[in-house]
Parts: structure tokens; sequence; C-alpha cells
């Protein structure tokens, strides 16, 4: 078996993965159910900063923190897969605001999204996927 094929990030490398993007999967709970959401970011230090309308995406934030955000990449070679944990807050004050230096953020769509939303990032990991031809799973007799 090919061990290659798998590569865990180490040091800063998943930190500059996700500096390097700007589009992430937010995961988290929303009563009781399991929702991503595709999002425009930009980190922040060591956090995910994103805006967002009222909604789905922010009741469940603000009904259970906890959550996951994932940025991912595929290539003609491979992929790439940076997964972050923590805690998800929303943003109440303006000069909360300016401490982070969101100048790269941006939103993709011409909607109003008047709420900030940080991920306070308690772990990071990730992966480096490269493909190559499908083993042979003809059983061995």
């Amino acid at each position: 078996m090919d061990t290659t094929a798998i590569t865990e990030m180490s040091g800063n490398e998943p930190w500059d993965f996700v500096g390097d993007h700007t589009f992430g999967r937010l995961a988290l709970n929303v009563l009781g159910q399991p929702e991503i959401f595709p999002v425009n970011y930009a980190l922040a230090g060591r956090r995910i900063a994103f805006r967002t309308a009222e909604g789905t995406k922010l009741m469940g934030v603000l009904l259970d923190s906890h959550v996951a955000f994932e940025v991912d990449e595929v290539t003609a070679d491979g992929a790439t897969s940076v997964v972050l944990k923590g805690t998800a807050r929303k943003i109440e004050t303006e000069a909360q605001a300016e401490e982070l230096d969101l100048a790269d953020l941006h939103s993709w769509l011409p909607t109003l999204k008047y709420n900030l939303v940080v991920i306070d990032v308690s772990e990071i990991s990730g992966r480096r996927f490269r493909f190559g031809p499908e083993p042979d799973l003809t059983p061995v007799m």
C-alpha cells in the first residue's frame, strides 16, 4: 500500500493554506440538524471572519457556537483539505470589527450582510492527497 498518497500538513502549513484562500464551508448544528454553508471569509490573525445576513446561518451560530470550517482545493494532481474547529461569535461593536483588520473580506454576492461573525479557532488540521492510479481490487486467490 502506498502510504505517501496522504500526507499530514505540519507547522504553519495549514494556516498558510487557509490564508491563501477566501472560500470555505461552515459546518454547524441548527436546531438539531447538521448544516453546511459556503462562505467567503478572511483570515484575521488565527481567526476566521465572515459576514452574513439574518437567517439560518446566523441563528445557528447564536444557538450553538461550536462549529467546524473547511477550506479545500482540488487540482489535476491532488487535493488539499484543512479543517478548523472552534467557537463562533457575532461581533457586536464597530470597535471589535475594526480590531480585526478585514480589508480583504469581500462578498461575492450583491446582498446586504450586516452581521460579522468570527470563529475563534481551537484546533486546525490539514491533509494533502496525491492522486494516482486506482489500486487493483482483484482478490488474490
